[in-house]
This record gives C-alpha cells, sequence and structure tokens, in this order.
C-alpha cells in the first residue's frame, strides 16, 4: 500500500468561472470593449513591429475571425489614436520607464499605449478598469511577467491623466466604514 503524499491529499482544484487555467478572462465572458482592446493590440502590433500602415492592418484586422463581436467604434479609436498620437503617447510613457522605450517588448509597449491613450481620451472608461484591460492584455498577449511592469507604469501615470478621479477614489478608500469585527472611531 503506497503512503498518501501531502500532494495526494489536497481537494481538488475549483474551476474558476470565466477564468482560463492561466487566470485570463475566457473569450465568452469578455465584453465587446475588451475584444476591441484585443483587436487593437493586434493591429498596433503590426504597426509597430512590421511598420504597417494604417490602412493595411485596419483590413487585415477586420476580416480576422471573431472581429464582429468587438466594439468597432472603440476598437477605430484605439488603432487610429494611438498611431496619430504614438509620439505624445511615448513622451508620456518614457519618462517612468526603467529603461529605453525601444528595450520594452512590443506587447508590453502597446498595451501602455492603449492604457494611456484611454486614460487621456476615454473618460467614460473609468481609471481602474482602464488599467485592469491594459493589465489583461499583457497577461494574456505578453511575457510572464509583463503584466505587472504595466501596471507600474499606469499606476504612476494616472494620478497625472486623471488626477480628480484618482483622489476621489483614494478619499473613499480612506474614509470607508470599517470592516465587520473592525472597531470604529465611535467605539474607541
Amino acid at each position: 500500500m503506497q503512503e498518501a503524499t501531502p500532494s495526494s491529499q489536497r481537494p481538488p482544484r475549483q474551476p474558476r468561472k470565466g477564468l482560463t487555467s492561466t487566470g485570463v478572462r475566457k473569450a465568452a465572458s469578455k465584453s465587446a470593449r475588451s475584444r476591441s482592446r484585443e483587436f487593437a493590440l493586434q493591429a498596433l502590433y503590426q504597426h509597430l513591429v512590421g511598420g504597417s500602415d494604417v490602412a493595411t492592418l485596419d483590413q487585415f484586422t477586420r476580416e480576422l475571425a471573431g472581429f464582429h463581436k468587438c466594439d468597432s467604434a472603440h476598437y477605430d479609436a484605439l488603432v487610429h489614436g494611438c498611431i496619430e498620437q504614438e509620439t505624445d503617447l511615448d513622451a508620456l510613457i518614457a519618462p517612468r520607464l526603467d529603461r529605453n522605450l525601444g528595450e520594452l517588448s512590443p506587447i508590453e509597449h502597446i498595451c501602455l499605449w492603449i492604457g494611456t491613450y484611454e486614460l487621456l481620451h476615454a473618460h467614460d472608461v473609468p481609471w481602474r478598469v482602464v488599467m485592469n484591460e491594459a493589465i489583461e492584455l499583457a497577461k494574456e498577449f505578453g511575457g510572464t511577467d509583463g503584466h505587472k511592469y504595466v501596471n507600474g507604469i499606469l499606476d504612476a501615470l494616472a494620478p497625472t491623466l486623471r488626477p480628480a478621479e484618482v483622489q476621489a477614489d483614494a478619499a473613499k478608500a480612506h474614509h470607508q466604514p470599517p470592516q465587520s469585527g473592525e472597531p470604529s472611531s465611535s467605539n474607541i
């Protein structure tokens, strides 16, 4: 009879709804806006790495399977906006990097473009959602810890690009009522 090892005594891992085994959202649980960011990332990758012009990469991307499920207006804004404002976006990102812009992986670079562009121009998207979406893109398409880098850079940019929103969230978090079991100021 074989002895039980500690790992064989663990309960089976519970499936996480809406996520793949790597923690990335499953395609079926993605919003049209999330899908538009994915297609924008693919188009911007062709622009950054291959030097493709907007018309060529736009036509190619729109023919990809599943494009009809994305928010095409948001896709257009991201692709055209990031390409048109490439220099300005890089100027905002570069001072916060610990390396030269050219040393970033193309995926991290594009995730930063998308996040920075949305922080600047997509005011209908809360800043925390912008951050989360850019991090999710980096997790799904980037290197092992690229999402942590994207998070750090966008976290440094957010207070500059969305000061009122970031300050309001910080004030709200500071004035949260205590969790159950924690003393409140009236109990002290």
